[in-house]
């Protein structure tokens, strides 16, 4: 997930130093959501380890 959403940063960077600001802002705004979601799935599988032992 992490990886997908370095991507599409990557991807948005290259857009916007390209002048292709809506897809630059489209890439971002995916980027930002596979970043939440990310982090969200690592707190879960961080808690759902603690509660296991």
């Amino acid at each position: 997930m992490l990886h997908y959403a370095l991507v599409f940063f990557v991807v948005a960077l290259i857009a916007a130093v390209l002048g292709f600001g809506g897809l630059a802002a489209s890439a971002a705004g995916i980027a930002k959501i596979l970043f939440v979601v990310f982090l969200i799935m690592a707190a879960v599988s961080f808690l759902v380890g603690l509660l296991r032992r």
